[in-house]
């Protein structure tokens, strides 16, 4: 195998890959092998053809095609590594030529990964967050904490209001017809939550336990089924339960029964350190979105369009991923939501390149300060991992390859070098705002 580089603008290069017309052959001989069983020719048994015999009748390149994918990955793979360019994309193939008996020959654009530019990246400024907990956080949180504990008890004496649970069977019908998916039993629906088509919560308010109704609503004009898009419908109704949430009250009762503390001062006091902890990793958080978004709004780079394609891919194959999770496909995903696949790329697009250049900064970063994750680092890190999981530890390092591992240290690097930015930034007070300047000009003449 033999391999040209040529490079291109804007950080793109194409590679020319020849594989010898030997390997070629072996190829041919490997797709013919697993093409064979499926052959039938006239005074053959099915899959005993020649080879000779069914490229006589189909063409002497009928077995091409499957032999360029036989060849392609490892190929490429190898022309990749044997031309020492830094790749950062997928490869944009192109076959020149496939014909049995000459060798096989395509080319490969790839992007090169970018030069970086820097500006200034060390003691960066950025804006100075007050984390102190409020009276009116604290009454937040233990509010959340109060709603957390709340339990839920049945209605009897009372019909259904705002906030309750209406456990129901329904049944929907457009025209006196019943449609597809709008049946149910002893449905949970939450009053108030707005999960049904608009007007159905509603209707339900002011219904008793045992009672039997009817609910007319029309369907949005964008609703997803184009059946019953904009259509109006009438749904038969019988309330089975109401349920509704007893919210605890706070008390010496309550502290004891959730925390470790005996009295409601402590409770408060342990609530304030809990929700100011928060607020300065929150605050961290937004000041090294900062400190590194203006590190690279002065860093120079020219990011070539197939390395963003790529990114998008990836992004978008995790989201898939994520949505497989969760029990839908792409497919599914889009279809509810009325998206192209090209809608969905240009939607991440901005953060994929955003991704991009905050990556090839902390690159830089790296290289230039000598960031460098040792072994023993990385050691300590599969450790913690270790006992994260309960496994032992040789049992975790058998479980990740070699680029999984590079992976990692790559992840460890980039950490390391954003605690570098940071250990040098300067903090300034946070510009007031018009509102806040005018109520302390108030209280200065008061």
């Amino acid at each position: 195998m033999s391999v040209q580089v040529e490079n291109l603008e804007k950080n793109m290069a194409k590679l020319t890959i020849e594989v010898s017309a030997e390997e070629l052959e072996k190829a041919l001989q490997t797709a013919y092998n697993r093409q064979k069983k499926d052959i039938s020719i006239q005074g053959f048994r099915k899959g005993k053809a020649p080879r000779m015999m069914v490229e006589k009748m189909y063409g002497a390149n009928v077995f091409c095609d499957e032999a360029a994918n036989i060849l392609l990955p490892d190929a490429y793979a190898n022309a990749a590594e044997e031309s020492g360019l830094d790749i950062v994309s997928r490869p944009a193939l192109e076959i020149v030529q496939l014909e049995k008996g000459k060798a096989f020959i395509f080319t490969a654009e790839v992007a090169v990964k970018p030069e970086v530019t820097l500006d200034k990246y060390v003691g960066i400024t950025v804006t100075k967050i007050d984390t102190t907990a409020t009276e009116e956080d604290i009454e937040k949180e233990i509010a959340s904490e109060l709603e957390k504990n709340a339990r839920t008890v049945v209605v009897e004496d009372r019909a259904i209001a705002e906030g309750d649970t209406a456990v129901i069977d329904y049944e929907g019908f457009c025209d006196g017809v019943a449609f597809e998916g709008g049946k149910a039993e002893n449905h949970p629906l939450v009053i108030g939550s707005h999960s049904f088509i608009p007007g159905f919560e509603e209707q339900l308010v002011g219904k008793t336990t045992g009672e039997e109704t009817e609910i007319n609503v029309t369907f949005p004009e964008e609703y997803h089924s184009a059946d019953l898009a904009g259509k109006a419908a009438v749904f038969k109704i019988k309330v089975n339960e109401i349920k509704t949430k007893e919210v605890p009250v706070l008390d010496e009762e309550f502290v004891q029964d959730v925390s470790e503390f005996d009295t409601v001062e402590e409770y408060k006091a342990s609530i304030k350190e809990k929700v100011e902890a928060r607020n300065a990793r929150e605050a961290k958080s937004e000041q090294t979105d900062e400190a590194i978004k203006k590190i690279v709004d002065k860093a120079k780079m020219e990011i070539p369009e197939l390395m963003i394609d790529t990114q998008c891919e990836d992004m978008i194959n995790q989201f898939g991923q994520q949505m497989a999770q969760q029990g839908f496909s792409m497919q599914q995903y889009m279809q509810i939501t009325g998206t192209t696949p090209a809608q969905l790329k240009e939607q991440v697009r901005e953060e994929a390149i955003n991704r991009i250049e905050t990556q090839l900064v902390l690159e830089k970063i790296a290289n230039i300060e000598g960031i460098t994750i040792s072994d023993e680092e990385l050691d300590a890190e599969l450790a913690k991992m270790a006992e994260m999981y309960k496994m032992e530890l040789a049992q975790l390092q058998s479980y990740m390859g070699a680029e999984e591992k590079e992976a990692m240290r790559k992840d460890m690097a980039e950490q390391k070098t954003v605690e570098f930015i940071m250990s040098s930034v300067k903090y300034r007070a946070k510009a007031k705002s018009k509102k806040e300047k005018e109520a302390e000009a108030e209280t200065t003449e008061e």
